[in-house]
């Protein structure tokens, strides 16, 4: 049963995340009775959710439809494009998995965390065709800082659409050469949709060369005198490499520190795209048998992230690592949006335990971005000529930015879609128009729960982080109608009580008078506890707020005896 929203000759595109934020990336392609997904991502949380580990999409339109899916295509094997597939695979029949490359065996190490879930992984290769009876898939290869990274491209009943995937134009790449015959051949044949990456949408520039960056990490590398410590993205496995080959060259053993790039050399490694001479890596408690210039410690934490190996080691928490005076920091990486005041933390407290910190600038480039700069999204534009024109992959800056730079080359404004998460485009042989909306909000997960973490949750930590709780414990004679002693109150992250001895008393006698006041207006019948819990946390608030300014949550707990 097709999309009621879409005519019979109609195809629907749509993101179920991707759109108006940089992850959790989701797209999906529907005609008649099928359905095909590109990529299956997560998003990672910022300070406003607390205790939540990952954001992914809502599943519930492919839940509904599950009968009608023909298959997940991966494009590569960054977190914001496979980090989903263990939690869409939980709630959703995916009969096949398409990926190619080091995204296979990401996919295959991932789900090895999740054991019990089936899944069915098929290897695609670049000159692959996978036709189902009115949707044909191919591939083209692109560059981006991990390798095996591909736009692809859709025939449908009602156009061509492609999805160009994360990608930039690198005319020196690590590895292989982008395929700019077949985007170009696309294009010449006909595109009538494209979805096109929009990160770097703002930044009008080429993208650096990550054989540039290569350079200037050996050049860096050469002038270290002490302990070389590099954090980067443990998923760019380029740079992973280009730092291996620094420590190679200038005679440097390395140590690895944190679990995902501890992952990342062991995947690249059985796969081939990490390569390094026998005794390369050493562990950490072989380290003392090198002087400082031999060694060069890998991690992660280039965002400043709490718990990652780099923020313990600059914090001095960690238990294998410490920093000496003389030891160099390079961050191979730039600050994610949002993440600047973490990282600069991290930098200040590596500065008070006297090591040199080297971060990426205009002197010093020690990164590039994988994505494309203005520069190469016209590129992209040029060889692709769509019809109709669709910003995916950015906050909605980016997307309104990337959207102008499409009708600046050409594109039609009527024909360029600026669209949210959930927003059906229906492509046709004459025209595009936008049909209606399916659920695509955000889901929390919370440890291994899902789905259990809504509004309510999120709001009363939030409440527990900036005001604390405050719980008052009042004792009631079922007898009498009374209440028996003083309120027993109890603080945690609001005050410290032993300090504020006044004010807890104040409390107690609040809550106490509340309490009585109601059980003298309802002296016969049960006990009503629901309306002694209300008036009591009502009291407390309005009281707590005239003394504090501070809305503490208020937990009431009521005993009968």
């Amino acid at each position: 049963m097709s999309n009621r929203m879409l005519k019979k000759h109609e195809v629907g595109v749509f993101a179920l995340g991707g759109l108006g934020e940089v992850g959790k990336n989701m797209y999906v392609i529907e005609y008649a009775d099928e359905i095909i997904i590109i990529d299956a991502g997560v998003m990672f949380p910022d300070e406003h959710l607390p205790g939540i580990d990952y954001v992914i999409p809502d599943y519930t339109y492919l839940k509904e439809n599950q009968h009608r899916i023909k298959g997940l295509f991966i494009t590569h094997g960054h977190e914001d494009h496979i980090g989903g597939i263990p939690w869409l695979l939980r709630q959703v029949k995916i009969p096949k998995i398409y990926a190619a490359g080091i995204a296979v065996g990401l996919i295959k190490n991932k789900m090895q965390e999740h054991r019990g879930v089936h899944y069915n992984l098929f290897e695609f290769f670049e000159n692959d065709n996978i036709s189902f009876k009115n949707l044909k898939v191919s591939f083209f290869r692109t560059n981006h800082s991990i390798p095996d990274s591909f736009g692809i491209a859709v025939k449908t009943p009602a156009g061509r659409i492609v999805l160009t995937g994360d990608f930039k134009f690198d005319f020196t790449p690590t590895g292989p050469d982008a395929d700019y015959l077949k985007m170009a051949r696309l294009g010449h044949e006909g595109v009538d949709l494209l979805l096109s990456d929009s990160t770097n949408a703002e930044l009008d520039v080429f993208t650096k060369s990550e054989t540039a960056v290569s350079e200037n990490l050996r050049d860096i590398f050469s002038r270290i005198e002490g302990r070389a410590v590099v954090a980067t993205f443990a998923s760019n496995i380029h740079r992973v490499q280009q730092i291996i080959e620094a420590s190679i060259a200038t005679d440097r053993k390395i140590a690895v520190f944190g679990r995902s790039m501890e992952r990342t050399i062991e995947v690249g490694q059985e796969m081939g795209y990490i390569k390094a001479p026998h005794g390369t890596f050493v562990g950490g408690r072989a380290l003392r048998h090198f002087k400082p210039e031999e060694i060069t410690i890998l991690c992660t934490g280039s965002q400043g992230e709490p718990f990652a190996a780099l923020s313990r080691i600059a914090n001095g928490t960690h238990r294998q690592i410490k920093i000496r005076p003389g030891d160099t920091v390079i961050f191979s990486s730039s600050p994610i949006p949002g993440n600047a005041p973490s990282i600069n933390k991290t930098i200040n407290q590596l500065f008070q335990r006297e090591a040199n910190v080297i971060t990426h600038s205009p002197l010093t480039d020690t990164h590039t971005s994988g994505h494309a700069g203005g520069e190469e999204l016209k590129l992209m534009l040029k060889l692709m000529k769509p019809r109709f024109f669709f910003p995916v992959h950015g906050e909605h800056r980016m997307l309104k930015i990337h959207a102008e730079k499409a009708i600046s080359c050409g594109v039609k404004k009527e024909n360029v879609f600026v669209s949210d998460n959930g927003d059906i485009l229906a492509l046709s042989k004459k025209k595009a128009r936008i049909a209606g909306k399916v659920p695509a909000s955000s889901v929390y997960i919370d440890g291994k729960g899902i789905g259990d973490i809504g509004n309510i949750v999120l709001r009363d930590r939030r409440t527990l982080a900036e005001d604390g709780l405050l719980s008052a414990i009042v004792t009631i004679d079922e007898n009498k109608r009374e209440v028996l002693g003083m309120p027993v109150i109890v603080s945690r992250g609001f005050v410290y009580m032993k300090d504020h001895t006044e004010l807890t008393d104040e409390i107690a006698l609040v809550a106490r008078d509340a309490t009585d006041k109601l059980l003298q207006k309802q002296k016969r019948g049960a006990i009503p506890f629901g309306n002694i819990k209300r008036e009591l946390a009502d009291a407390l608030n309005d009281h707590i707020y005239k003394k504090t300014e501070r809305e503490p949550m208020i937990l009431p707990v009521v005993i009968t005896v």
